[in-house]
């Protein structure tokens, strides 16, 4: 993603960015405890839901936290260490 050099529009996708993030983790979250706490939903559709659900954390951890760092310290690079990690990780969750 292409980023301004306005340090105002970058304060600004990053607290779009990481609210946006927390959001989706805690909505997630509240998800997968609901199912969990309800012995009424221990049934094979809500297991699927929650690993789906946990699924998507994973993927969702393994870029965005890179990428808000990123936009914070004004990189627009990543090592080919770090891609490998990233890729790697999707590997592994998928």
């Amino acid at each position: 993603m292409e980023s301004s050099d306005d340090p105002e529009l970058q304060l600004l996708l990053f607290g779009l960015f990481l609210s946006m993030y927390l959001v989706t983790v805690f909505g997630i979250l509240l998800i997968i405890l609901a199912i969990s706490s309800d012995s009424h939903l221990h049934t094979p559709m809500y297991f699927f839901l929650s690993s789906l659900s946990l699924a998507d954390i994973f993927f969702m951890s393994t870029t965005v936290p890179k990428m808000i760092m990123d936009i914070q310290i004004h990189s627009r690079v990543i090592s080919y260490v770090g891609c490998l990690k990233q890729m790697s990780l999707f590997a592994i969750f998928a």
